[in-house]
């Protein structure tokens, strides 16, 4: 228990220096909110990753989780750590972000089944910030989505972007869950895909952070 804990702590240390390092850049490189939120979203998603074979309760990621929704309510409210609240847009993706990650893991935990928060988590940490940073800069060959005539905020080649990293994430996890390269293999990483991909088609103001993982979940219920 005493090496969780250190752990824990560390994990704790790690994402304090992650903003550090983030607002740094931020502030001397003069770079844009939009990038250095993306960044942050990248690493501090991807380093919760291995939770699922370092922690065997789910209250040690609860405390986590709710210490990071902590300092960014407060950073917010100060009009601090502008590098992940510099954004034009409205957006209360920060604070779901947390929430997914302790729900992908409370739900691995529950089921015993650690793809339930690896992959969900590996989609969110690197398709999301691909799909986003594709359809902001680039223009050409680029438009928004319709919709049944309704111009949604997503563009095609972030979508494309999306499903396309997004079923490769799937079959590479999905293979060494099952350690079998099949048709199931296949249409499951397919439909995880899909599902995530609609499902940050539809997300408004940040939500997709908790729809993205949502998807992944119900996909590998359903069809694992």
């Amino acid at each position: 228990m005493t090496n969780i804990i250190v752990l824990a702590f560390i994990y704790l240390i790690g994402i304090g220096l992650l903003l550090v390092f983030n607002e740094l850049n931020y502030r001397r490189l003069n770079l844009k909110g939009e990038l250095t939120r993306k960044f942050a979203h990248f690493a501090a998603t991807l380093a919760t990753v291995p939770f699922p074979y370092i922690f065997d309760s789910h209250w040690y990621v609860l405390v986590l989780a709710l210490l990071f929704a902590g300092v960014l309510w407060l950073t917010q409210h100060i009009k601090s750590l502008k590098s992940i609240h510099d954004i034009e847009r409205k957006s209360v993706g920060s604070y779901l972000l947390p929430l997914a990650i302790y729900l992908s893991f409370y739900l691995s935990v529950q089921l015993e089944w650690k793809l339930l928060h690896v992959l969900p988590m590996l989609i969110l940490a690197v398709s999301d910030p691909a799909a986003a940073l594709l359809g902001l800069n680039v223009q050409k060959f680029n438009g928004r989505i319709k919709v049944f005539g309704h111009r949604l905020e997503k563009t095609w080649l972030g979508s494309a972007a999306f499903f396309s990293s997004a079923f490769v994430i799937s079959l590479i996890a999905l293979y060494f869950n099952r350690e079998l390269f099949d048709f199931k293999t296949f249409y499951v990483a397919g439909a995880v895909a899909l599902a995530t991909t609609l499902a940050e088609l539809i997300s408004w103001r940040g939500s997709d952070n908790l729809s993205i993982p949502l998807a992944a979940m119900l996909m590998l219920y359903w069809l694992m």
